[in-house]
């Protein structure tokens, strides 16, 4: 399964971070694995090349799958739109393949 914790403080958004695989389908053709990779990573690449925050990321592929991102600061309104259509996103994942694959929580901080 793959575990999404996206954390807000103070009504701001302040990380994400995305672990595990779906083991929808094996490794090589599993489009829910490869649908929540697109989302996650493109939302990063947006957040880097598209506003001018700063954030910090972490990423390993390997076993386990790990992507981890945070604000340094206080995120503008792109960014947070762009995080909402991540969670818009897994939502639609979601609805179509259920959460035996994704899961996502939201905490605040």
């Amino acid at each position: 399964m793959i575990r999404v914790q996206i954390e807000k403080q103070d009504g701001s958004w302040r990380s994400f971070r995305c672990t595990g695989h779906a083991d929808y389908s094996a490794e090589g053709s599993d489009v829910v694995c490869a649908g929540v990779s697109a989302i996650v990573i493109n939302t990063v690449n947006c957040l880097e090349d598209l506003t001018d925050e700063k954030i910090v990321t972490e990423y390993d592929a390997k076993e386990g799958g790990y992507l981890f991102c945070r604000f340094t600061e206080k995120p503008g309104e792109r960014a947070a739109f762009l995080i909402d259509c991540m969670i818009h996103g897994f939502d639609w994942i979601i609805g179509q393949y259920g959460k035996k694959y994704l899961n996502y929580e939201i905490r605040e901080a």
